[in-house]
């Protein structure tokens, strides 16, 4: 046994030894000998004593002693407040929403262009100006709702309201009964009511949602998409898979 070992070891165990010197310290390869033992592992968990011996093991979070606190590097950590924690509690929310609003778009059986209109606007709004509404599945049932309801309402061109002026009242009837909204579907209705929303609460938060539409400039926001990009040019992607498969 080589002089200087205990330098390698956890406090714990390093102060166990210096009290005795003619310690030594047991090597052993049989079967089980790495196991922890049933009174050590008792131990361990009523007062969190004994720390990791594995060389590769982290101690990162852990006091070293029982009466011991916490670092304030390491409280900072837990707390987001240190550097390399900035922003951490914002992405987490950002990738929560988009979660969160695409499950809720393929529950729905959205098409791929509603759900990328979802998640391009849920993935950059701001969610305070609901109040106590701000709930993420709550606003993503809304913005589901105003995606969905506004592309039907552009189809038929019930959109145009210079359009519709001109209409006669049997024609503007005869649009709005073939116009359908999503939250007259069962499955929509399910879900707003699982999340304690009905339909008075539903416009007014759609009124809101139309309000931040417009201050925050997300009117056009389409996941993955650029909405200024001339459609009639091939996209980078389109062109770079035609170069590879030619290659």
């Amino acid at each position: 046994m080589t002089e200087g070992w205990t330098d390698s070891l956890p406090a714990w165990q390093s102060e166990s030894l210096a009290d005795d010197p003619d310690a030594q310290r047991p090597l052993s390869q049989r079967p089980g000998d790495g196991a922890v033992a049933r009174a050590d592992l008792q131990r361990d968990q009523t007062v969190r004593k004994w720390g990791p011996v594995t060389p590769s093991a982290t101690q990162i979070g852990r006091a070293e002693s029982p009466d011991a606190d916490l670092s304030d590097s390491v409280r900072r950590l837990h707390e987001e407040r240190h550097s390399a924690m900035a922003g951490h509690s914002a992405r987490m929310h950002r990738l929560d929403k988009l979660r969160i609003a695409h499950a809720l778009c393929n529950d729905l059986s959205l098409t791929p262009w509603q759900r990328d209109r979802v998640v391009g606007v849920m993935s950059d709004l701001d969610l305070t100006a609901f109040g106590s509404q701000r709930a993420i599945p709550k606003v993503a049932l809304v913005v589901i709702r105003h995606v969905v309801d506004r592309e039907r309402e552009h189809y038929l061109g019930l959109h145009d309201d210079e359009w519709i002026r001109g209409l006669s009242p049997e024609r503007l009837e005869s649009l709005y009964d073939q116009f359908d909204s999503i939250s007259d579907e069962d499955r929509f209705e399910e879900l707003l009511s699982k999340h304690d929303l009905n339909v008075t609460s539903l416009n007014r938060l759609r009124r809101t949602l139309k309000d931040q539409l417009r201050e925050q400039g997300l009117e056009e926001a389409v996941y993955g998409r650029n909405p200024h990009r001339d459609p009639n040019l091939p996209s980078v992607e389109a062109r770079r898979a035609d170069e590879a498969h030619e290659q």
